[in-house]
């Protein structure tokens, strides 16, 4: 044993980078996104404004290299991002985090060189990017699609429907999964780059959802559509590979997401228990409310430790695949607890669409859904544990 102990990062503590990533993105979603918030989610459209704006704050392309006109930063850059905006409106949240932790990641993971010239440059500077890989038939089990590629001369052509796309309207660039070889099962899985131009291409049904509505939820239709070969992501009958891949890193985006929803919702419920009288004192001065409050704090905190833990050890190039699911799985349910409690304390008004927090709590549901259902997450994890 040494004189001097070397004691390791605790993981919320942040550098200085990441202190000011941070406050940047948290400055930008009070003053930008706060006030668009109720109106987006009454009219179920994200503002073309304030996607303007993130493309300009540099969020969009976070981990994007310089030299495609990126950030250059890190995925727990990403994470941060997430969060901050997530405690404000977790739909314009998953909109960034789509666009980073899935679309961006797989490209910088999975493209080659040309892939990457042609695509990084526009998801950076002005160009969402979707993930297609559900479908009707394929939702926790992902690998059962049906949308069929065949080669055909110098490229490839798709038919088929997705479901559940996220950033459906707002993308121009689509990553889509089909199968060249249905006999092969998972093994056939192909990704391809798909533009929004490309004949044969169609965005359907938009959607009507519960919560996060501001984000688009699209089916995409696909038909005699024509991808050139170049346009493969990494290789023909390994998209099974950037699927799974791609989601682990994906799902920790999730918790991001869950965690920033629900710091919004702890908030919201210490300011106005403050405010809020009955038996003529504040609800705050109550010992069960001040229990209720100090136990959503207990749980928010644990939730945050599994997030930030998934991230770094992401950034550290270490295994995180038990990891992602856990923190996933925990910090969806501590979203819809924190949000469910928020929406007691403020009484009658916690249900009514003028106080933020019924809106909080309706997004929250899909935390346990999507990029992976609960019950999947909990199966992995029993898999790493048991074998």
């Amino acid at each position: 044993m040494t004189d001097t102990l070397e004691y390791a990062q605790p993981l919320t503590l942040l550098s200085e980078d990441e202190v000011i990533f941070r406050d940047s993105v948290r400055d930008f979603a009070d003053a930008q996104v706060r006030p668009l918030v109720r109106e987006m989610d009454e009219h179920a459209k994200f503002s073309k404004t304030l996607l303007g704006q993130l493309f300009d704050l540099g969020v969009m392309g976070i981990e994007v290299p310089d030299q495609f006109g990126g950030a250059g930063g890190r995925f727990f850059h990403s994470v941060l991002a997430v969060e901050e905006l997530s405690r404000v409106d977790p739909s314009v949240a998953v909109l960034v985090d789509v666009q980073n932790t899935l679309v961006v990641n797989a490209v910088m993971r999975w493209g080659n060189d040309d892939v990457k010239q042609r695509y990084l440059p526009k998801l950076a500077s002005n160009t969402v990017g979707a993930y297609a890989l559900s479908e009707a038939g394929a939702g926790s089990d992902a690998f059962a699609l049906t949308t069929r590629a065949r080669e055909d001369g110098d490229g490839y052509v798709i038919d088929g429907r997705k479901l559940w796309i996220t950033n459906g309207n707002e993308a121009d660039i689509f990553i889509v999964f089909a199968t060249i070889n249905p006999e092969a099962g998972y093994r056939g899985i192909t990704a391809f780059m798909v533009d929004r131009g490309m004949a044969g291409f169609t965005v359907g049904k938009k959607e009507d959802k519960l919560g996060i509505r501001a984000s688009s939820t699209c089916e995409l239709i696909l038909e005699d559509c024509r991808v050139p070969k170049a346009n493969v992501l990494g290789e023909v009958g390994k998209g099974y590979k950037t699927a799974i891949e791609t989601l682990n890193e994906g799902r920790i985006g999730i918790g991001a997401q869950m965690i920033g929803l629900a710091k919004g919702a702890l908030e919201h419920t210490v300011a106005y228990t403050k405010e809020r009288k009955q038996f003529g004192k504040p609800i705050a001065d109550f010992q069960a409310v001040q229990h209720q409050i100090a136990r959503a704090a207990v749980d928010l905190e644990a939730a945050k430790l599994t997030v930030y833990n998934a991230a770094r050890l992401r950034d550290a190039g270490k295994p995180f695949l038990q990891e992602a699911a856990i923190c996933k799985v925990f910090s969806s349910e501590v979203a819809e607890r924190v949000s469910s409690l928020a929406v007691n304390l403020f009484g009658g008004n916690g249900f009514v669409k003028e106080y933020p927090v019924e809106k909080l709590f309706r997004d929250s549901k899909i935390g346990q859904i999507y990029e992976g259902t609960s019950n999947l997450q909990l199966q992995t994890i029993a898999k790493q544990l048991l074998g």
